[in-house]
């Protein structure tokens, strides 16, 4: 193993997403998943529905290395990698003010919360054009729009855990957005309700969205290997 590649703060954070081939190996999948977890290092794995994918696997923690150990070694057990992302997890700049306890929370979150089996992932940019380019705005109104969007998603506190995750400079978009909830229309509501405040109404782009249900690793490598 070579040496770990880290962050300077909080964690690497992948997505895998994923389908069986015929090579596929549920024991292979399953020794794959528990060593991936080892450490500081969480693995989440996830079965999704429609064609996209069989299945995701999430994975943050401190190494690169390690994740990348356990991209391959998905590989190696007859899983087809048909999408990913790359990302960081990160303190908004417009939260810095926060208490420890939740900054914390962010950079280095526990994961899958309890009680919340439903799973959409998203990644998604702030736009630039004419007339509706975030960059080009002040910070000040930039905060008051974020802070407009940070109460629309409180008003889901016990149906929602939202993970934001930074993917400037290293993957398409911008951020990852990972939502767990209780009910799969809670993840429809959230991200509907959400899109009228102003800060993504103007400016919000949107990537590929996948949607499905946590499962432990022996379940998701049944689902997958049979």
């Amino acid at each position: 193993m070579s040496e770990p590649v880290s962050p300077s703060v909080g964690w690497g954070v992948v997505h895998l997403f994923v389908k069986a081939t015929a090579l596929a190996d549920a024991d292979a999948i399953v020794a794959a998943v528990e060593k991936g977890a080892t450490g500081d290092q969480q693995v989440i794995c996830s079965a999704i529905l429609g064609h996209k994918a069989d299945g995701c696997v999430m994975a943050l923690g401190p190494d690169w290395v390690q994740l990348r150990g356990l991209q391959t070694a998905l590989q190696r057990a007859g899983l087809e990698i048909v999408d990913s992302y790359v990302s960081l997890t990160e303190v908004s700049e417009y939260a810095q003010g926060m208490p420890e306890h939740m900054l914390n929370a962010r950079l280095y979150p526990q994961l899958p919360p309890e009680g919340k089996r439903a799973f959409c992932f998203y990644p998604m940019s702030k736009r630039r054009e004419v007339g509706a380019n975030w960059f080009r705005e002040s910070y000040e109104d930039r905060e008051r729009m974020m802070r407009e969007h940070g109460a629309s998603g409180r008003t889901f506190a016990g149906r929602i855990v939202q993970l934001i995750t930074g993917s400037t400079g290293v993957d398409d978009y911008e951020w990852g957005v990972t939502l767990f909830g209780v009910n799969p229309d809670d993840l429809k509501t959230v991200v509907y309700k959400m899109r009228y405040d102003e800060a993504s109404a103007l400016y919000g782009e949107f990537g590929a969205f996948y949607a499905g249900y946590v499962v432990g690793p022996q379940e998701f490598a049944a689902e997958l290997a049979g």
